[in-house]
């Protein structure tokens, strides 16, 4: 949904997008491009398995640029307490961007841009939270300029 939202933005001024799932590209064919969009859901405080071994596998020449954007689950009350999590308590439950970071890094390719999309109710299954495609519209107009 999150990456659907980036292409329609960039393609309305004019960029060629193509998304691809995880489990429609081998790694190691990801073809050329000018910037490199990542994203994924958080689960356990990182990104899904699936994309952490994508991005180790992935032949991406050193030098690419690159963004991420993830989406983690927000703050909400304990159901107990009704106590809040800490923004320190919440970084601890948000590394998939840093994570996604580390692994590029290593191949040498030059961040450009982040993005945190938050989710509401069941963190497996959210709903994006409101606003979410005017996030998505400034964060992709951030990439290209």
């Amino acid at each position: 949904m999150v990456a659907q939202e980036i292409k329609r933005v960039l393609e309305s001024k004019g960029h060629q997008v193509s998304v691809h799932h995880i489990d429609e590209v081998k790694a190691k064919d990801v073809p050329p491009a000018e910037l490199y969009i990542f994203g994924s859901p958080t689960r356990f405080g990182g990104p899904i398995g699936g994309m952490k071994r994508f991005l180790k596998k992935a032949a991406l020449p050193p030098g690419s640029r690159y963004t991420v954007f993830a989406t983690h689950g927000a703050a909400a009350p304990d159901k107990k307490t009704g106590r809040v999590p800490t923004d320190e308590e919440m970084a601890r439950l948000r590394r998939t961007i840093p994570i996604m970071d580390a692994i590029l890094a290593e191949k040498g390719l030059a961040k450009v841009a982040e993005q945190r999309f938050l989710v509401t109710g069941d963190q497996m299954k959210g709903r994006l939270t409101e606003g979410w495609q005017d996030l998505a519209e400034r964060f992709a107009t951030a990439v290209i300029t």
